[in-house]
């Protein structure tokens, strides 16, 4: 399964397509497809007729997968997107550090 530099609940910045420059959070990521679920970012509009679990049916907005690499991690400590590096520490854990301040990433 392909691995995606950015996970659940991480805050990105939006580089390229009609939404750049948007900040959010990751809602969900969907690896096998290369895609993330950004908040607030490419929402779409759906119609929908009543159900019992939605009762007033109507347009619904919400927001659609837009793929992983137009998306890069902010740094919330320098402020800036950034790449990720690994590194491991002297437990042994594996994490993930910003590429500019050396900060450790959730």
């Amino acid at each position: 399964m392909p691995k995606l530099h950015v996970r659940k609940g991480d805050t990105v910045l939006v580089i390229t397509g009609k939404d750049a420059g948007k900040r959010g959070k990751i809602l969900s990521c969907l690896p096998e497809k290369g895609r993330v679920i950004v908040e607030g970012v490419n929402k779409v509009k759906r119609h929908t007729r009543p159900t019992q679990r939605n009762p007033r049916g109507g347009i619904m907005e919400k927001e659609a997968p837009i793929h992983a690499s137009n998306v890069m991690l902010f740094c919330s400590k320098c402020n800036s997107p950034t790449r990720v590096a690994k590194k491991f520490l002297d437990d042994g854990r594996k994490v993930r550090v910003c590429r500019k301040c050396g900060e450790e990433l959730g």
